[in-house]
């Protein structure tokens, strides 16, 4: 057991260990504020967490660090293995220890939603915030277009927002079967829907057989129209899942696992999902090591994690060694698979061989030459604030109106210096009336760390505003006042010539302090980078946002003119004025006589 010079509080620790039973279970490590840092589950709960406090010198470096900060215990008995790996995906993915190794965040993956309503649309999404059943995620685009496609081909199913009472153009043009009108029964709707959800889950099979069913049945009756359009669907049906099958069919739902863990910082891992002979989901990721884990530790971890995230229904895994804490119940490992099974291994292997060099490429590039400046430069910036650690994550925000008119707000995401654009995000201006930036800032701030506490999901270093002291007084009061989040915060003042002039801190008693910088010093152009990218991406925000809003004032407003029309219209003549000084016979060859007569008499008085 160690002493009191490793851990002080061992003592306490000790008492504590004596409680803790022998059963399967979760048990948490907290730090002296309370905080979870790390979440593991044995089969043996007193055996398992005593370890962590005996034979302190074989340890790795990282958990003697570990072991060095635990300051409490907490367990949890649960009646199976099974459930202990539930839980502890579950708690690792709401808490998010610092010690514990975890995927990398996918909500920049897309998913297709088939949402819970009356009638059921299907919706393409990157945010899990709909009430609906989803599926994917999808990394690759590619397929998840094709897939969409051919769901539209093959079916017709609602894609409005709201459902009126009679039949729009999507009817009329054949995507829809107007069940608002009562063209198309609920039944035979939901039928459809639930025939998107087959394919969805990877079931050809099952679908194409019941296709070819009805048509037989639709030629048997003399209908060689339908069962003509039905043959085409079937046809549709079987070229798609000819191109998606990689191995035999009859390899019917497994999934498959692989792991690159030469890397002493890194592993990586790919994720295949197998349903009848196609990959229905591939993906690939990065798992930071968190305290020297071992391929199978990490392994352990990512598997239940991905078996969730993906909804697989498999009761098999193809891995490439034995995973020992995987219970048989859970998952039946295949860690010596032979034939079609091999074939499906030695793929994912070559997309994680391939996904670890774009990751190392990446790496270099933005940790090349230029890592060690761009590393100075934020420990700079920690000094200059007070941080605990060098802020590797900034976001900043701007608003961005026309006294008042299309009010919007943008944000920036710089990672280690460096713009990461794929965390940009836009903010209409929902509960602000006329021209208030304090207001905008609070409501937009509000929204984006209110979502990212709800889904426990990583928050920035630091926080910055575009704006002097009140804005910063606004972004305090949301951060600390309203959310208790623990992000600091900064403010980037302009002078009279709005260039940026001084960065604002607040100090230990809650009060403004200015830093001074030189406008020669290099993270004084790092942070008027910062500042003019993100007034130049709302401001970008507003102009598209206007520009709209152009259109709909002055060309929707008339009876009979759509957004379609007025943006065909837009695109031909260059402006509205433009569209002014037509003839009438020029607006009826772009848009046929009745809508021009219309739109001539609107924009002339008439």
């Amino acid at each position: 057991m160690i002493d009191a010079s490793i851990n002080k509080n061992i003592d306490r620790i000790a008492m504590r260990l004596k409680t803790i039973p022998e059963t399967p279970g979760v048990y948490q490590h907290l730090d002296a504020t309370g905080k979870v840092i790390y979440v593991g589950k044995a089969r043996n709960l007193q055996r398992r967490v005593s370890s962590y406090f005996t034979h302190y010198d074989d340890k790795s470096p990282k958990i003697k660090m570990l072991v060095r900060n635990i300051y409490d215990i907490r367990v949890t008995v649960v009646a199976t293995e099974v459930d202990a790996l539930l839980l502890e995906n579950s708690l690792i993915k709401r808490l998010q220890p610092r010690y514990n190794s975890m995927l990398k965040d996918d909500k920049s993956y897309p998913y297709l939603c088939i949402t819970d309503e009356e009638y059921p649309r299907l919706l393409y999404t990157r945010r899990r915030n709909l009430r609906g059943q989803y599926f994917g995620p999808y990394p690759n685009g590619r397929i998840l277009r094709e897939l969409q496609e051919i769901i539209r081909d093959l079916f017709q199913y609602r894609t409005c927002n709201t459902m009126g009472n009679r039949p729009c153009m999507k009817h009329q043009i054949g995507l829809c079967g107007a069940p608002c009108a009562g063209l198309q029964s609920k039944e035979d709707y939901l039928a459809t829907i639930e025939d998107i959800r087959r394919i969805l889950k990877g079931d050809f099979g099952a679908i194409t057989s019941q296709m070819k069913e009805r048509m037989y049945a639709l030629a048997a009756e003399l209908r060689f129209e339908e069962a003509e359009i039905l043959k085409r669907k079937i046809h549709l049906l079987e070229e798609y899942q000819s191109r998606s099958t990689v191995v035999d069919t009859n390899v019917r739902d497994v999934d498959v696992v692989s792991i690159l863990g030469d890397d002493p910082a890194y592993a990586y891992v790919n994720f295949l999902r197998i349903k009848n002979g196609a990959i229905i989901y591939s993906l690939s990721n990065e798992v930071k090591r968190q305290l020297d884990e071992s391929d199978a530790e990490i392994l352990a971890t990512v598997i239940p994690a991905l078996h969730e995230q993906t909804q697989s229904t498999a009761q098999e895994i193809i891995v490439p060694f034995a995973v020992p804490d995987i219970p048989a119940d859970y998952l039946r490992q295949n860690y010596d698979p032979r034939g079609d099974r091999r074939k499906l291994l030695e793929l994912s292997l070559r997309n994680v061989e391939s996904y670890q060099k774009q990751c190392r490429h990446q790496r270099a590039l933005t940790q090349g030459d230029a890592a060690p400046q761009a590393l100075k430069l934020l420990e700079r910036i920690q000094k200059a604030l007070a941080l605990p650690t060098p802020p590797m994550e900034i976001e900043c925000f701007d608003n961005s109106n026309i006294q008042g008119a299309y009010p919007v707000a943008g944000m920036v995401h710089f990672t280690a210096g460096k713009p990461n654009r794929s965390l940009y995000r836009k903010f209409n201006i929902k509960t602000v009336e006329g021209p208030d930036d304090y207001a905008s800032m609070a409501e937009v701030i509000e929204r984006r760390y209110r979502r990212l506490k709800e889904e426990g999901s990583a928050l920035p270093d630091l926080l910055i505003v575009d704006g002097g002291e009140g804005q910063m007084h606004v972004a305090r009061e949301v951060i600390v006042g309203r959310l208790e989040l623990d992000i600091p915060i900064a403010g980037l003042a302009k002078d009279d010539r709005h260039r940026t002039s001084q960065l604002l801190r607040f100090d230990a008693r809650g009060d403004i302090a200015v830093v001074q910088l030189k406008p020669t010093d290099p993270l004084f152009h790092l942070l008027e980078q910062i500042q003019n990218e993100v007034h130049r991406y709302a401001i970008t925000f507003h102009k598209e946002k206007r520009s709209k809003g152009t259109i709909r004032t002055q060309l929707t407003d008339i009876p009979g003119i759509g957004e379609k029309t007025a943006h065909d219209l837009l695109l031909r003549f260059g402006s509205v004025k433009q569209i002014q000084l037509q003839t009438l016979d020029d607006l009826a060859a772009a848009i046929g006589p009745a809508k021009a007569s219309t739109l001539y008499g609107a924009l002339h008085g008439e």
